[in-house]
């Protein structure tokens, strides 16, 4: 009943989240689908001290979706993987429950760390296309992570992060992915530096027209 209850769950959180799946059949065609199957077996045989046979299983998966998940990472209920291909989720990476990622996602480490090397998601995150997240951190839940957004540090909860490498942009935005996965509409912190640029310019420009101005009218009372 375990598998068949996995199986059941992993159906309800595609058909919940992707609306081009028309039918429950569609959903065995999908590569998040596939994977999960994939690791939810890997993963037992990996506690069970079998590393041969999850990684074998393992690559299985890798082979079909395109998505490499080590059978030693921890992930809870509800992971939607959008797509997938490219997606890389390292060994010691522990994900929480309900959490979206998009394809090209990498969850790994710097090559630089023993033990717990790669990043642990806590619940309700989205993670957008391309974003990298390495290194042994923590990226708080409600958190939402850019498209192409490189993160090399930890992110507090309910927090939106953009850039290359990451800032945190905004907080205390607590929408969760499963309500709102928009990954175009962030903060875009270059932008919103240029408009204060540019707002900062014109008022200084002013203030230049303003004193030429004044300077005018000294040296015109002055001649009469």
């Amino acid at each position: 009943m375990g598998f068949i209850k996995n199986v059941k769950e992993e159906i309800d959180i595609i058909r919940e989240r992707d609306p081009a799946i028309h039918s429950s059949l569609e959903v065995f065609l999908y590569p998040s689908f596939k994977v999960m199957l994939h690791y939810r077996v890997a993963h037992k045989l990996y506690l069970k001290g079998h590393y041969f046979l999850a990684r074998w299983v393992s690559q299985r998966g890798v082979r079909k979706t395109g998505i490499e998940i080590h059978p030693g990472a921890q992930i809870g209920k509800g992971l939607f993987i959008d797509h997938g291909n490219g997606v890389i989720i390292g060994e010691t990476t522990v994900i929480g429950n309900n959490v979206t990622m998009y394809q090209g996602v990498t969850l790994g480490g710097t090559g630089k760390e023993h033990g717990k090397r790669h990043p642990t998601i806590e619940d309700n995150v989205m993670i957008s296309a391309g974003a990298k997240i390495l290194g042994s951190f923590t990226i708080g839940a409600n958190s939402k992570i850019g498209a192409g957004s490189v993160v090399l540090e930890a992110v507090p909860p309910n927090s939106t992060v953009v850039g290359v490498p990451g800032r945190v942009v905004k907080r205390n935005n607590q929408s969760l992915p499963r309500e709102d996965m928009c990954q175009v509409d962030l903060p875009d912190p270059v932008k919103e530096d240029i408009a204060c640029l540019q707002h900062e310019n014109s008022e200084l420009t002013n203030r230049i027209l303003e004193l030429e101005e004044a300077v005018r009218l000294l040296q015109k009372g002055k001649e009469l």
